[in-house]
């Protein structure tokens, strides 16, 4: 289920939300376990099948931060991470390289996998969630809220990548549900601006960008003009795509009481790479620098060793994306 699609917008959002409203009445626990399960129907509306895979990578990596936080202070704890990022890498590489790499070796077989919606997004949230336990950063925050953390809807199309320490303190005050009438009407505002981005900027763009690589693909030799044409409008086309699903992610936080963190700011506006990166995909941004940057050494081990770090997380960031 996309955040443009009339079932999404007509049913699924209204429902979602007058539920919420009764139950917060009724229980602050009910209301978490609505917005869960609503989740998860909102996860597997296109396939079901997936359904089992994002339930139980929420149960191991719980299972994980119980046995890392538990071990805390000792080499078993680090054997623990280990463990927890090797599985999350292993399922996230299965889905997004196993056929990728079966063709590349024309083998002419295929495992026909179908690329889980999210994997990446939930994969990284609870990557982050285990390192940053074993780090005392924070607590282990119960398996209702934790599930809250990683299955929440708005978060996971296009993300962003939220932290445990961004949402759990939230919950736990009881924010889900409770509105103000500003955090309504802008949350109402973001979530339209958002879905005109999509609708009439973003897709109605498209069009014109697939006609042009489209012929380019097929043997056309492009004019000049064609040839900038069309990678202006593919620029423009991503642009707004991922612009209106960080706008409507925000949007639909605040509907729901919550606030989750800015992931795209006007990158066409950036004055440099360097601002460009701080810019596009923030949450991935700082992910990538915040686990793996500064862990390597950042730019702390001369300059050489600092251009390598960049080079290794440009390559991974890269492959993160897909083959």
């Amino acid at each position: 289920m996309l955040f443009n699609e009339q079932s999404f917008i007509f049913i699924f959002l209204p429902v979602v939300f007058v539920g919420l409203l009764l139950f917060r009445f009724t229980s602050s626990k009910l209301s978490i376990w609505w917005t869960i399960l609503c989740s998860f129907f909102f996860y597997g509306f296109h396939a079901w099948e997936h359904i089992p895979l994002l339930s139980g990578s929420i149960a191991l990596n719980y299972c994980l931060g119980l046995a890392i936080e538990k071990s805390k202070g000792n080499q078993r704890s680090l054997y623990l991470l280990v463990l927890g990022i090797l599985c999350n890498l292993g399922v996230l590489a299965l889905f997004k390289y196993a056929d990728f790499l079966l063709g590349v070796l024309g083998t002419g077989q295929t495992l026909g996998l179908a690329l889980p919606l999210a994997i990446s997004f939930f994969t990284f949230q609870q990557i982050a969630y285990l390192v940053d336990l074993r780090k005392g950063r924070i607590s282990n925050p119960g398996f209702l809220h934790y599930s809250f953390f990683v299955s929440f809807f708005p978060q996971l199309i296009a993300g962003p990548i939220v932290r445990c320490q961004h949402i759990i303190p939230q919950l736990k005050k009881g924010a889900l549900g409770k509105l103000s009438s500003a955090a309504f009407w802008t949350g109402l505002c973001l979530f339209s601006i958002g879905l005109f981005k999509k609708a009439c900027l973003a897709d109605g763009i498209r069009p014109l960008a697939e006609t042009i690589f489209t012929a380019s693909s097929e043997g056309t030799v492009l004019s000049l003009a064609e040839a900038w044409v069309g990678a202006t409008a593919f620029g423009l086309q991503i642009y707004f795509d991922f612009s209106a699903y960080s706008e409507m992610a925000l949007g639909l936080g605040l509907l729901f009481g919550l606030r989750l963190p800015l992931n795209f700011d006007s990158p066409y506006k950036a004055v440099s790479i360097i601002d460009f990166w701080r810019r596009w995909h923030i949450t991935l941004s700082e992910f990538l620098r915040d686990y793996l940057y500064k862990p390597l050494g950042g730019n702390r081990l001369g300059v050489g060793r600092s251009i390598t770090n960049v080079m290794i997380v440009m390559v991974l960031g890269g492959l993160w994306h897909g083959a």
